[in-house]
């Protein structure tokens, strides 16, 4: 009997983990460059003494939907979409690079260019800092160009250009700053072959229908977790009776 409830226990615990991944990406269906976390039920037997006749299923994750989002025109010169695989260099709040898709720029106060979350735009030689100007231009190649303030459109000249990276998705995992991060710590090299989309954006790739289904069947598969250890404790109060008649 505590076998089949630990069982019954464990299942439930499985499952809610896998409802938060569901919420995480319900919550971010309207979330700029947001890619769907994806996880499954692995069954692993239960070790211990005895034969390994019991199976728990352990939700475990399994990277990201890397389907592209559909994308926005918002006519804005800050905002790029990254056109098919690629992702953005970024510097993360702990000075290591990361990668996002989230190209809803934005120009700090000392002109450095940053992600919507403030984190610094990685270029050819570090974050990326624009100098005051009355334009700018994000080339596909992720080539920054600006004119200066006071000075005419012909004096549009190259700032820096946007680092761009295509590594393989084995070797990224999001961090707890919501972020790619390499596996191994390193840097990926930049990727020519990586295109930018100016004044637009990549929206979320999270189906809204498709996650509320899976909700829906994960909250019943809780409730049947739920009842088994219902039936458990029944069975093992008959049993005490029975003994008890004895």
């Amino acid at each position: 009997m505590d076998r089949s409830v630990y069982i019954a226990m464990t299942g439930a615990a499985q499952i809610m983990q896998a409802q938060d991944v569901v919420s995480h990406n319900l919550a971010n269906a309207s979330t700029t460059g947001f890619k769907s976390e994806l996880d499954a039920f692995q069954s692993l037997p239960v070790l211990g003494q005895g034969s390994p006749t019991r199976i728990n299923a352990v939700a475990q994750g399994i990277g990201l939907d890397d389907t592209q989002g559909s994308l926005q025109q918002t006519g804005r010169p800050l905002d790029v979409a990254v056109r098919g695989p690629g992702w953005i260099a970024v510097q993360a709040p702990d000075g290591s690079e990361a990668y996002t898709r989230a190209g809803s720029l934005q120009l700090a106060a000392d002109g450095t260019l940053t992600d919507a979350a403030g984190n610094p735009v990685i270029g050819s030689g570090g974050p990326i800092t624009i100098p005051d100007s009355s334009q700018i231009v994000i080339g596909s190649d992720g080539t920054i160009s600006a004119v200066p303030l006071g000075q005419g459109a012909d004096s549009l000249s190259q700032v820096d250009q946007i680092k761009l990276v295509n590594p393989d998705s084995a070797q990224l995992s999001k961090g707890a700053d919501g972020l790619l991060h390499m596996n191994d710590g390193s840097s990926a090299d930049a990727d020519p072959g990586v295109q930018l989309v100016s004044g637009t954006l990549e929206g979320s790739n999270v189906n809204p229908s498709e996650e509320l289904v899976r909700m829906i069947s994960l909250s019943r598969q809780y409730e049947m977790q739920v009842r088994s250890i219902k039936t458990a404790e029944d069975d093992a109060d008959e049993s005490i009776k029975l003994l008890q008649s004895n």
